[in-house]
This record gives structure tokens, C-alpha cells and sequence, in this order.
């Protein structure tokens, strides 16, 4: 019996804060491998199941939380080949679907979901990426094929996943426009893409002077709600795509019809929910290790440094939508 403790945040009762308690190391099973964690990547979700919310994620508390990790091989169980101890690895590996998640010195995780950590990216910067580069490809490449010759439109280009669709759409050949406001522009047109002030231009105005009234390719929208149905009206005529990762609501689908266009949902979180598919999902994460070590591919972060000791704060930050790119915990 695995007597050994390790450190982690706990989130014990929804909207409480975590405590940092010592609990039982992980043992490792058949298929899984013992990672050191170096770094805890924080996602908007991780804030909505501490606070209650976010059922879809399926995380009953008390749980420890955080999807995306960076950190090194400690150990390999049975039947797995892809990986060794020393192993510098990354990925979108827990934290929901009642699975142990990335707030610990240490995590059992399904080899499936890592890939090797990209060799030109601090491993702050590696846990930055696993769910948003995940969401991004599955909607661009496994849903909308995203090629040269096309023009995409991000809805919401310097968010997380939206500043990483800019990225693999432009790696792809793609003419990218992105919407934003405010600091916002800037980072859009610093990874390449056209940016659209949304606050002072009109979708009818844009469409026109960017597609001469034709409609976009492809729409990502990373924003939902009346975002997503304006994104039905920018489509071109039989050819176009919207993707969404936030599609959860009504929405009215004649736009879609009279153009003949299409759509697609993305929900990145069932892998890990269902255990199924989970071995695409490290496919897609040595895709962006590849990106990464190209140069195709920069992940913008938060300056702000946290540990265990004040993830409380991290959370707060998150929470209320008031960080510059990811924010990540240092173990």
C-alpha cells in the first residue's frame, strides 16, 4: 500500500476556498504514467466547478481540480511504451469526470492524453496549452478541415483558445481575421490575423470589406450566445462552416439553412468524461509540439507568478476575467 503524501489544493464544499492539505500519492495502473507536476495551467472551468457550477464537467467535490499539466515522468506502469522515466510530458489529463486533476506534486495519468513536451517551451508555457490548442484543432482541423485559400474569422482572437485558432488556422495556409476590443486588437495582429474592432464595426460592414459581401470560410466562435448567432450570417454560400466550443444555448438555425452552410460543437471535455477517444487527444498535443518547435506556435501567458500556497488568488483572477493570457501554477 502506497503510504507516501504529496501536496495538493482540495476543493472540499462549492464557493469555499481550496485548502492545501497533504494527501495520499497516486499509485500507478496498467496504461498510466506517475508525473511530477510542474505546472498547473488554470481554465475558466476549474473556477466554475470550485464555485459549484459546471456540471457538464461531471467533478463532485471534495476533488482536486486543474485539467492541464506540464511536468516529468516519475514512474510507468504496465503496458506503456511511449514514455520514460525523465519523460519532460504535457497534457489535458483530469480534473473533471471524477479523475484527480493537476492542483498536486504529483498525478496518475492515462498515457493517452500526454505527448512530449515541446523542447523551445518553459514548462509554465506548456501547461498553458493543452485545452485550449485541444479546442482549437478539434473545431479548425477535425471539424472544418482548415486549409490554404481559405479566409477564417475567429470570434474572439486574443482569448485563450481564440489566439491559438488564430495560430494553427495561419500555420495552415489560412487568410485569419480575428473580432476583439480594446488591448485586445494588439494581440491579434501580433500572431498575424486581421483584427476587427467588433465594438465600433458592424458584422455587415466587415463581412464587406473582407469578403466583398461573400462570407467567411470557416467562423470559429469562442464566445456563444448572440456571438454565435451572428456568426450564422457571415458564412459563404454552401461552403461555409461555423465551429463552435461554446454552442450551449437556443439558437436559431435558418441563417445556417438559406446559405446551405454547416456547423459544428466542440466539447473537448469528452475524452476524459467518457474515456473514449482519449488517444487523439495526445495525437493533437504532439501536433502542437510540432507547431511549437516550427515556430508556428507561441502561447501568450499571464505574468503573474502563483503556487499552492495563493492559488486561491490565481482562481480570483481567473474568475473574474481579469488576466492578460493564461494563468499557471507553479508546484
Amino acid at each position: 500500500m502506497n503510504q507516501k503524501t504529496m501536496r495538493a489544493a482540495l476543493a472540499v464544499t462549492p464557493g469555499a476556498p481550496l485548502q492545501v492539505q497533504n494527501l495520499p500519492m497516486p499509485d500507478v495502473s496498467a496504461g498510466q504514467v506517475l508525473v511530477k507536476i510542474i505546472a498547473s495551467g488554470v481554465n475558466p472551468l476549474d473556477t466554475k466547478i470550485s464555485s459549484g457550477q459546471g456540471a457538464h464537467a461531471r467533478q463532485p467535490l471534495p476533488a482536486v481540480l486543474g485539467m492541464d499539466l506540464a511536468g516529468i515522468v516519475e514512474a510507468v506502469g504496465a503496458d506503456v511504451t511511449a514514455f520514460n522515466i525523465g519523460d519532460e510530458v504535457y497534457g489535458m489529463a483530469g480534473g473533471i469526470g471524477g479523475n484527480q486533476g493537476s492542483l498536486a506534486q504529483y498525478m496518475a495519468v492515462d498515457a493517452d492524453l500526454l505527448a512530449r513536451k515541446p523542447g523551445n517551451l518553459s514548462m509554465r508555457e506548456a501547461a498553458a496549452l493543452p485545452l485550449i490548442f485541444i479546442t482549437a484543432w478539434e473545431g479548425l482541423v477535425d471539424r472544418a478541415n482548415v486549409r490554404a485559400g481559405q479566409q477564417v474569422l475567429v470570434q474572439g482572437g486574443a482569448g485563450g483558445v481564440g489566439h491559438v485558432a488564430v495560430q494553427i488556422a495561419k500555420a495552415r495556409g489560412a487568410e485569419v481575421f480575428a473580432t476583439g476590443s480594446g488591448k485586445g486588437l494588439a494581440i491579434i495582429e501580433g500572431f498575424g490575423a486581421t483584427a476587427i474592432d467588433y465594438r465600433n464595426q458592424l458584422p455587415a460592414d466587415y463581412l464587406e470589406q473582407h469578403t466583398g459581401g461573400e462570407g467567411f470560410d470557416i467562423v470559429y466562435d469562442t464566445v456563444g450566445g448572440a456571438t454565435l448567432d451572428a456568426s450564422f450570417n457571415l458564412l459563404k454560400a454552401y461552403t461555409g462552416h461555423v465551429v463552435s466550443c461554446l454552442g450551449w444555448g437556443e439558437h436559431k438555425l435558418a441563417p445556417l439553412s438559406f446559405r446551405g452552410a454547416t456547423y459544428s460543437g466542440v466539447f473537448t471535455l469528452l475524452p476524459l468524461i467518457t474515456g473514449k477517444g482519449r488517444k487523439h487527444h495526445g495525437e493533437i498535443l504532439a501536433e502542437a509540439t510540432r507547431m511549437a518547435e516550427a515556430g508556428q506556435l507561441r502561447v501568450l501567458l499571464d505574468d503573474r507568478r502563483f503556487t499552492l500556497e495563493n492559488v486561491n488568488d490565481a482562481y480570483a483572477v481567473v474568475a473574474a476575467g481579469q488576466a492578460i493570457g493564461k494563468v499557471v501554477i507553479n508546484l
